[in-house]
């Protein structure tokens, strides 16, 4: 029996799990995933990081992958990420403090701006 945290596998380590890990390497490649990553990614940090909510320690990323570090008397990250999930933007709290943004690599920047805006709110609103 697998219990959460002791078993993880994207691809499975199988013949057709081995294809498909192909494919989506070059998928990556070919439709510019990691340039649009690091170009979205630095757009969505530096928009972030002009949200002047009281709640927020610090934001940092690499690439799509944004972390929001609260401070500890935001009560929490949860609450935040319930919030976001009801304007439609899913996240999660990896630490009780820190709230994990990482939106699918073929993200729009029409779709990001969506995003920010519903993250903005919910920083404010703390």
């Amino acid at each position: 029996m697998f219990l959460p945290g002791t078993h993880g596998s994207t691809y499975g380590g199988n013949p057709l799990g081995a294809a498909v890990a192909v494919a989506a390497m070059d998928a990556l490649v070919d439709e510019g995933m990691v340039a649009n990553s690091a170009s979205l990614g630095s757009y969505a940090l530096a928009e972030l990081q002009k949200v002047e909510a009281p709640v927020v320690k610090e934001i940092r990323g690499k690439g799509l992958w944004i972390g929001i570090e609260l401070h500890e008397s935001a009560g929490g990250a949860r609450r935040f990420c319930e919030a976001l999930r009801d304007k439609g933007v899913l996240c999660k709290e990896p630490h009780d403090h820190v709230i994990r943004l990482a939106p699918p690599l073929v993200i729009t920047r029409p779709e990001l701006d969506l995003a920010i805006e519903a993250i903005r709110e919910v920083l404010l609103a703390g």
